[in-house]
Order: structure tokens, then sequence, then C-alpha cells
């Protein structure tokens, strides 16, 4: 079981982060002391450097203030002084030949440099050397130099201090590191910890969600960082949804509510003509009727589909230049007798001459929609007025009412689904005509919009992108 839960612990993004975390710090920690350790290597190389250079100036006043035999006896004093196994002197002839030293027993078998005895007389300046001791682990830093005439002065120190100075550095520094990782480890867990609370709670939040429980929501902490936000887009995601699944609802309750009624009235028919029936006109009257109702369930089918198809090809059918004021003049001429038939009085007016790209089916049944509802929701007596007109880089479309007008509070909701102003239903329509004008302008690039007074009139008004200039 304790197995299993550090496998499940491994898999976490929390442990995957600590990792990151501790593996990116400990690769810093790394370069800094490696850094570090060079400066520290270098600064202990020119100080030693600096010492002998030091020693050099020193003997060389020496040998001009009391003379060569003062110079031997302080080489001796000097050795036995700092040790002999840790420094060393020599004089040293211009041909290289030694004239004095102090103790070399422990410095093994030293050798004159004829390289560094060259550029010494070349340069004038002086040589440094590093030299590996048989049998000694530490190694040595040597200087050339003249410190008189046809005289040369070698001297040799061990770099044993410089060397435990580095690994005790070194020593120090591993048992730092891991203190510190386990520390970075630690913290970069916690962190990680911290930082996934919000995501485990949008993660609990999700699990909990059901078709049936949508009002859960993610709770924001108020820190305004990338959790809060993850929390707030999730939100308003669950929002959407909540309000998609509430239409959903609504739309299959109207659905059924649309087939409910000619399906029963269809039945109703049949099995009045079958249990009723003498004549043949009763058998007609009920077929008619029947033929009807089937028109009126495949208008609102074909409708369903020619909206869905519209918002899915949206911008991939073929189009053409389209006069708006001829189609809006074809449009009025068709309705025309209706109107005349219903008292109402259908008026055009072009106040410029509009083209837009599109697909002229599309436009047409758009603006016969509006046209149809302008007129079955205005009473006797009442007007119509279809406008074309321009607004910089745009096409107008008007179509007003003095009709029935619009509740305020069904005004935002009027191009959903099968949304009916007359929660009675007793006048004729699906409820998809709104909506299908809505699917046509968004699929050319528009824009449309409605206001509307209750019992003075509505307009509703179309813009779509003009490919030609108004006149």
């Amino acid at each position: 079981m304790w197995f299993a839960k550090l496998r499940s612990i491994r898999r976490t993004l929390a442990f995957r982060l600590t990792l990151w975390y501790a593996g990116i710090f400990t690769v810093s920690s790394l370069l800094a002391f490696l850094i570090f350790y060079l400066q520290i290597a270098a600064i202990l190389d020119h100080r030693t450097d600096e010492d002998l250079l030091e020693d050099i100036e020193e003997f060389s006043d020496l040998l001009t203030a009391k003379g060569i035999d003062e110079v031997k006896a302080t080489m001796l004093l000097e050795a036995k002084t700092d040790g002999v196994k840790e420094v060393f002197y020599r004089l040293l002839g211009s041909d290289g030949a030694e004239i004095a030293s102090s103790e070399l027993l422990f410095w093994g078998a030293l050798t004159v440099n004829r390289t560094a005895l060259g550029r010494l007389a070349r340069d004038g300046k002086p040589v440094f050397e590093t030299l590996e001791i048989a049998g000694r682990r530490h190694k040595a830093r040597t200087i050339y130099a003249r410190i008189g005439s046809g005289t040369i002065l070698q001297i040799g120190q061990s770099l044993e201090d410089n060397d435990e100075f580095l690994t005790e550095f070194r020593q120090i520094f591993v048992l730092t590191i891991v203190l510190l990782m386990l520390s970075a480890g630690g913290l970069g867990w916690f962190m990680a910890k911290r930082a996934m609370t919000n995501v485990e709670e949008v993660t609990r939040t999700a699990r909990a969600i059901s078709a049936s429980d949508l009002a859960q929501r993610v709770p924001v902490m108020g820190a305004a960082d990338e959790i809060d936000r993850l929390a707030v887009t999730f939100n308003d995601m669950l929002d959407r949804i909540q309000t998609l699944v509430t239409e959903t609802k609504e739309m299959t309750e109207n659905i059924a509510h649309d087939l409910r009624s000619p399906i029963t009235r269809i039945r109703g028919m049949a099995e009045l003509s079958l249990t009723n029936g003498q004549a043949i006109d009763e058998y007609e009257a009920a077929a008619a009727s029947t033929v009807e109702e089937c028109d009126r369930l495949l208008d609102m089918i074909n409708t369903m589909l020619y909206i869905s198809q519209t918002e899915a090809t949206a911008g991939q059918q073929r189009t053409e230049e389209i006069d708006i004021g001829r189609l809006a003049h074809d449009a009025c001429e068709l309705f025309q007798p209706v109107a005349e038939d219903k008292g109402v009085d259908l008026v055009i007016r072009i106040d410029a001459d509009v083209r837009v790209r599109g697909v002229l089916q599309a436009l047409q049944r758009m603006l016969a929609n509006l046209i149809d509802n302008a007129v079955n929701y205005t009473p006797p007596g009442g007007s119509v007025t279809v406008s074309i007109g321009s607004d910089q880089n745009l096409a107008v479309i008007a179509v007003s009412d003095t009709g029935v007008g619009i509740a305020p509070e069904d005004l935002p909701h009027i191009f959903r689904r099968f949304y009916r102003c007359d929660r009675s239903r007793a006048r004729p329509g699906t409820g998809l005509g709104l909506t299908l004008v809505e699917a046509v302008v968004k699929a050319h690039r528009g824009s449309v919009g409605a206001t509307s007074t209750p019992n003075v009139g509505t307009t509703f008004t179309v813009t779509l992108p003009c490919v030609a200039p108004t006149a």
C-alpha cells in the first residue's frame, strides 16, 4: 500500500515540478560553485606569484646592499624558518650553473629549466613555472628572476596550503549542496503543492459536476494569478455550458410541443375519418388537413436543417455581387398582395445604391422572413416600411412596422431557436424565422438587431459589408 501511494505521488505534477525545481537549483549551484572555485584558485595562484615576486625584490635589494654572502646566509635562514619542505632557494649563474642553494633533499632531482633561462635572458622578466615533485602529492610554484649582474635566483614554494584550502572548500560545498538540495526539494514540494491547490480544486469541481449539477463553481482566491484566471475561465465555461444546457432543454421542450400538436391533429383526423367517415368529401378534407400539417412539420424541419447548414458552411458557399435595392424591391413585390389582403401598407424606400457579395437565395430568404413577420404582426391599417441605405462601407437594411411590438423582457431572446413571444402560441409560426435571419446575416459577416416599443412598432436593422461605393 505504501509503495502504491509512493507510485501515485511520483506521477503527480507537483512531484515533477519539485524535481525540476531541485534539479535546476542544483545545476545552478554547481555552476556557481565552479565559477567561484575557479576564481578562488586564480586568486590563490596570483597571491603565490606576488609573494614570490616580493621575495625576489627583497633578495635583489639585499644583494645590492650587502653582497652575495649575505644573500646565501639569508636563503638558508628563510628556508629553515619557512620549512625546507615548503620552500627552497637556489642561486644560479647566467649560464645556469648552481652557485648556492638551501636544503633540496625533499625536492627530488631538481633540474634547471633552460627554456626559462632563455626567456629570462631575452626578456629580462621573471619566469614562473609549476613543477610536479616526484614522491610528493602537491605541486610547487617556482620563479626564475635576475637579482644582479650575472646572478639568477630560483625560488620554489609548495602549493600544499593552496591545495588543502581548495580541498576544504570542496568538502564544505558538497555538504552544503546536499543540505541545499534537501531544502530545495522540501521547499519545491511545498511551493508546488501550494500552487496546485487551486488546480486540484478545479479538478474536484469538474469531477463533482454532472448533467444535473452544473451549479458548482471553483472558488476564486482573489490572488489575481494564473490559477485564479484559470478558475475564472473555468467558471465562465461552466456558465456557458449551463446556459447551453438550459437552452437545449427549452428547445427540446419547444420541439416536442411543436411536433406534438400537428401529430395529435393528424392522428385525430385519421381516427375520426376511420370511425365516422361516410362520404368521400370527409376523407378528402382529412387528407388535405393531413397534408397541410405534414407540410408544416416539413417546413419546420427544413428550416432547422437550413439554419444548421448555414452556420456550418459560413464563408464556404459560392457568392455573387447582389444589388440590395433590387433584392428588396423584388421581395416587396412578392409580399404586396399579402399586405393588401390584410389592409397593411407596404412601402419601400431606397436611399442608396448598395451592393454586397453573398448568396442570393440566403439573402432573399432572410429579407422575406423579416417582411413576413412585419406584415403578420401589423394590424389592418398599419404600415410596413423597408428601407435601404448605407453607412460608410456598410449596407443598411431596415424593416419597420407599426405592429404590436415586442416586450422589453422578450427582446434579448428573440433570435433564439423556437423562442416565441406569444407564450400561448396562438399565432402561427415555429419560432425559427429570426434564428434563420441571424444565421444568414452572420454567415455574410454582418450584424442584426432590433428595437421595439409595445403597441407602437418594431424595427429590425441588418448591416452587411459593401463591395461597391454608394451612389
